[in-house]
Parts: structure tokens; C-alpha cells; sequence
């Protein structure tokens, strides 16, 4: 079959502990990036790249730093939208106080500014959690959309209170605003999101990485191993704010194009809790394959029924994308609490052992 390992033999304790110990692992990677990288920008339109390709990307990224910090290090957070608002706000003022930055570099530094709010907000995880973290974190979601809404240096004293993408340009072509063509876009989208993802798939294997799990399982008992807590519950708030802050700065520039401070509410941040949790905590694979699910859910239920001559009302979408969200929730809760990733992981393992009993 495709996944027959015979021959691939290991020799080495890094060999065994490989980014790719199965070979096909490696072939099938390469393959989906060349698919995403050279196949779909050639046949995808404008519809597939505003409404499914750019969002699933900028979904899962937010979705992975939300990962970090709840599915790796065990700390329960509400606030990943206004993360995500913290990254916006401040591209937007880097790029209007400083118009000759590069507009990849305002968005990756964007992050920072969201980094040091996360870790802000994560000190009461020291003395607190559970869901007392959770409420801490809830209460930063709910402080910081009153910022961005109160706080006028943030939007530039704009009297409709929103931001407003300008036109940024980068070797000459239009990377974000209303004359960047979507195409554009998705390649810086795509470009950040596979830099962001190597990041964090190493930081996630490596020391860092273990410490985080360590802290998750059991926290005292990582404390008597010479685990340093509180250093390892802030990295986690910061990496995972950094990449929640990088999430949102894409989410304005590369696809809204504008936002206000209503757009960080707490919907968006149930929406990517909703996208880790179906996909798998403690997975980074998870975070893709929820954000597919989630983002083209209502892509199929629009167009499905009216290809087979069944059309439904907008309203009817979304009650049924929300009644089949919240039942997948419950199953995966139930049934498999790792998610969609560990289905995969389920099916990888029955193709290396086929025709065999499991």
C-alpha cells in the first residue's frame, strides 16, 4: 500500500525522532505544498480565494496559537479575538506611522505588540486555572474591544471608529488594500502561515515544547522536576499571543480590508476555540483540517442544494452550519476528544499495518 514502511529502517535516536520518521509523510507534505503553492493559484477564482482558500489559512494560524497555549500547555483562554484585534490595531499603526515599512514586516512585528499584551494578561495564570483562567482571559477580551472602540490614537481618530486598509506596495505590486488583487494576497498569506507553521512545529518538538505538555499533564509534578512554571506558562501566552497577533493582523490586511472593534468579539473567539477543538488539541495538523471544516461548511450547505436543484435561504444556512458545528463539538467531545487529527493518525496507522489486524 502507500504507507508500507519495510526497508525504512532507523539506526539513530535522530533518525527515530525525525520531523518525518515515515518517508511518505515527507512525499505527501511535499505534495500538498506544491498543490497550494503552484496548482491552486492557476485554477482557483476569486469566490474560491475570498471565501475559502485566504480564510481557511488565516483560521488556522489563529487557531494554532490558540493551540499552543490550551492544547500544549494546558491554559484555558476566551480572549483570542481581541489577540487577534491587539495584532491588527497595531499594523495598522506601523504602517501609518512608518508608510515605508514593508507591509510583511509590519505584520510579523505586529505580533509583538500582541505578545506583550498576552503575557499581560497571562500572569494571573501563576496564581489561577482552570476556568478562574479562563474568566481572567474573558475579561481581557472584553477590556480590549472597549480599547480599540474608546481609545481614538488606535484608528486615527477616524470618525466612523473603523481602520481602513491603505494601499501597500512591495517590489512594486499591491500586496493589501482595495487595489491588491486577491491572487497577491494568498501568496503572502500562505507564505506567512508556512513560516509561522515551521516555527511552531519545532518549538513544539523541542525543549520548549515538552516543558509546555509537562506543565499541562501535571503541573506540580513538572514544578518537582526542575520545570520552571512561570517560565513556561508566559512563553506559551507569548508565542501563542504572537501568532494569535500575527492571525489577526492577516485577517484585517490580507481579507477584511477594514474592521472595527465589534469584528473582535467574542463570536470570533468561540469560532476558533470551535476550529482547535474539532480539529484536536495538541495538534498542529488539527488546526488545518478544523479550519476546512469549519470555513467551508457553509460553502457547501450554499451551494450543494442549489447544484441539485434544492436552493435553501441564507437564514437556513446558518441555522444548519450552526446546529451541525455544534453537534460535531459534542461528537468529538464524546466519541474522540482529539479530534479530527487523531482520525487521521487512526487511519495512517491502519494503511502502515494493511492487510494485518489492527
Amino acid at each position: 500500500m502507500l504507507y508500507r514502511t519495510a526497508g525504512q529502517f532507523k539506526t539513530s535516536y535522530q533518525a527515530d525522532q525525525a520531523l518525518f520518521p515515515i518517508r511518505q509523510d515527507a512525499v505527501l507534505l511535499g505534495i500538498i505544498l506544491i498543490f497550494a503553492w503552484a496548482i491552486l493559484p492557476l485554477v482557483a477564482s476569486e469566490f474560491a480565494y475570498q471565501t475559502l482558500l485566504i480564510p481557511i489559512l488565516i483560521y488556522s494560524l489563529a487557531a494554532l496559537g490558540l493551540n499552543i497555549l490550551t492544547g500544549y500547555a494546558g491554559q484555558l483562554s476566551l480572549g483570542t479575538a481581541a489577540f487577534m484585534g491587539v495584532g491588527a490595531y497595531a499594523c495598522y499603526k506601523l504602517v501609518t506611522l512608518f508608510p515605508w515599512m514593508n507591509p510583511i514586516v509590519a505584520i510579523l512585528l505586529s505580533g509583538v505588540f500582541s505578545a506583550g499584551v498576552g503575557v499581560l494578561f497571562g500572569i494571573p495564570s501563576l496564581r489561577i486555572k482552570g476556568f478562574y483562567l479562563a474568566i481572567a482571559t474573558l475579561a481581557a477580551q472584553f477590556f480590549l474591544v472597549w480599547l480599540f472602540e474608546k481609545w481614538g490614537w488606535l484608528y486615527n481618530y477616524n470618525a466612523s471608529g473603523a481602520i481602513q486598509v491603505p494601499n501597500l506596495e512591495m517590489f512594486g505590486v499591491y500586496v493589501a488594500g482595495p487595489q491588491a488583487s486577491s491572487v497577491v494576497q494568498y501568496f503572502v498569506v500562505l507564505g506567512v502561515v508556512t513560516l509561522m507553521t515551521l516555527i511552531c512545529i519545532n518549538l513544539t518538538r523541542g525543549t520548549l515544547g515538552r516543558s509546555w505538555k509537562a506543565t499541562r499533564d501535571m503541573d506540580i509534578a513538572a514544578e518537582l522536576i526542575g520545570i520552571n512554571l512561570m517560565r513556561s506558562k508566559l512563553t506559551a501566552f507569548a508565542i501563542s499571543s504572537y501568532v494569535v497577533g500575527v492571525a489577526g493582523a492577516l485577517f484585517v490586511f490580507m481579507w477584511r480590508g477594514a474592521a472595527e472593534p465589534n469584528l473582535f468579539d467574542i463570536p470570533l473567539s468561540f469560532r476558533i476555540l470551535f476550529i482547535a477543538i474539532i480539529g484536536g488539541l495538541g495538534s498542529v495538523l488539527g488546526n488545518y483540517l478544523g479550519a476546512i471544516l469549519i470555513v467551508g461548511l457553509p460553502v457547501v450547505l450554499n451551494t450543494v442544494p442549489e447544484a441539485l436543484g434544492l436552493p435553501i435561504s441564507s437564514a437556513t444556512v446558518e441555522h444548519l452550519n450552526v446546529m451541525i458545528v455544534g453537534s460535531l463539538i459534542v461528537f468529538f467531545l464524546i466519541i474522540e476528544p482529539h479530534g479530527l487529527a487523531r482520525l487521521w493518525a487512526l487511519i495512517r496507522e491502519k494503511l502502515i499495518i494493511w492487510p494485518f489486524p489492527h
